[in-house]
């Protein structure tokens, strides 16, 4: 009788098209354990060390530098070297004195930007489920896996933004999802397009849509899941230059 359920092993040429790895140069690839960011948009820490920054030449000596307590995801250590790192996570290796942030980029992959100063201390964190609970609270499910308890307060809506200070997890500011805000395209043939929200269309549920403008002029529609507003008048987070 076959084995069933979940297996912790990976081949590569079932990776994700976006991890940058030979597809046939080896057989294996490391598969990210459960946690906030699900399989098919995360990145196991040890690729990140090993084949985004060059820190580390095989996936042993990534193994080590993560057991050694050297790298941080937004503002905890992490010493599982499958841990899954994702959209507008914060990676800090601090003996390197480099801290970066997960973006999107076209093509469908991830680009590891390098980020510096105050913006090494907060994160950006889309809402995407709302809930109530007992005591008058209510409790906020954010993109990255995260759950913040406030008071139950209708002022947060799903799609909001929170500027969240790491590692504390303490709401710094709240963005309300409207028109006219600086957004980048997470998603879809457009993802990492930046411009700003200028329409949102009439259809139901899950086949949403909004309307961005680019800084070139150019109008793309895309699904409103896949917009993630970046601040009020202007961007809260440094972008790569285009």
């Amino acid at each position: 009788m076959g084995k069933k359920g979940p297996t912790r092993h990976l081949k590569r040429h079932k990776s994700p098209a976006f991890w940058p790895l030979h597809k046939k140069e080896k057989v294996w690839a490391t598969k990210t354990s459960p946690g906030p960011h699900n399989f098919s948009s995360s990145i196991p820490i040890n690729v990140i060390l090993r084949d985004f920054l060059k820190h580390a030449s095989t996936n042993r000596e990534a193994k080590m530098i993560v057991k050694q307590g050297k790298v941080k995801v937004d503002g905890k250590v992490r010493f599982n070297e499958r841990y899954p790192a994702g959209l507008m996570d914060v990676i800090a290796i601090p003996d390197a004195r480099e801290t970066f942030r997960i973006l999107p980029e076209k093509g469908g992959r991830y680009k590891l930007h390098s980020i510096k100063g105050e913006e090494n201390n907060f994160k950006l964190c889309k809402i995407v489920g709302k809930y109530t609970l007992k005591d008058n609270l209510t409790q906020l499910r954010l993109h990255d896996g995260k759950n913040i308890q406030v008071s139950n307060d209708n002022a947060y809506k799903v799609n909001d933004i929170l500027k969240i200070k790491l590692p504390e997890l303490e709401i710094l500011e709240h963005i309300k999802f409207k028109d006219m805000l600086p957004t980048i395209i997470t998603g879809g043939r457009s993802q990492g397009e930046t411009g700003t929200i200028i329409g949102l269309g009439d259809e139901p549920g899950w086949k949403k849509t909004a309307t961005i403008r680019t800084p070139r002029g150019d109008d793309i529609r895309t699904l409103l899941k896949y917009v993630f507003p970046l601040g009020e008048s202007e961007s809260l987070i440094s972008l790569p230059e285009s």
